[in-house]
C-alpha cells in the first residue's frame, strides 16, 4: 500500500532520472537502473561522457556488488557504509536530493498518491520533474 519515488539528480538538484516502486521495495534495487537511465551528453567531439564522475548515496545504497558495477560503468561510488558512525560528510551533499524531493512533493498529486495505475502516477512524476527543470532554467530556483 503505497509507492516510493527514487530520484537521481545532478549537483544542483536538477532531476536526471526518476523511478517509481512499491513502498516496500529496497532502495538499492533502483540504483543501477537510475544510473543507466541517464542519457549521454552531446556537445564535444568524440565519445560523449555518459556517466557522472561520482555517484553519491546514503546508507540504503551500500552494497559491494553495486559499488563494483558503478565502477564498471565509469563512475566513482561515494556511498555511506552501514554500521559505521555518522559524520561521513555525505549529508553536506545529500540535502540537494532532499530539496528536489520536497519540490516534487509540493504537488499534491505526488505527495499523496491518488491514482491506482502506476503509469498515470509516473506521468505526473515526470511532469513534476519537467516543471523543476523549467523553473531552474527560468531562474525561479536552483
Amino acid at each position: 500500500m503505497g509507492s516510493k519515488h527514487h530520484l537521481l539528480t545532478d549537483g544542483h538538484g536538477i532531476p536526471m532520472a526518476v523511478s517509481l516502486t512499491a513502498a516496500n521495495r529496497h532502495d538499492v534495487t533502483q540504483l543501477l537502473p537510475l544510473v543507466d537511465a541517464v542519457p549521454p551528453v552531446a556537445g564535444k567531439v568524440g565519445s560523449p561522457r555518459r556517466r557522472f564522475q561520482r555517484t553519491q548515496g546514503d546508507r540504503a545504497y551500500d552494497s559491494e556488488p553495486h559499488r563494483r558495477e558503478l565502477r564498471r560503468r565509469g563512475t566513482e561510488p561515494v556511498l555511506a557504509k552501514r554500521r559505521t558512525p555518522h559524520g561521513s560528510g555525505l549529508g553536506v551533499y545529500r540535502w540537494v536530493v532532499e530539496r528536489t524531493e520536497s519540490w516534487l512533493h509540493q504537488n499534491r498529486r505526488l505527495k499523496l498518491r491518488y491514482e491506482r495505475r502506476a503509469d498515470i502516477h509516473m506521468a505526473f512524476l515526470k511532469l513534476g520533474c519537467a516543471l523543476i527543470c523549467h523553473n531552474c532554467l527560468k531562474g525561479s530556483f536552483c
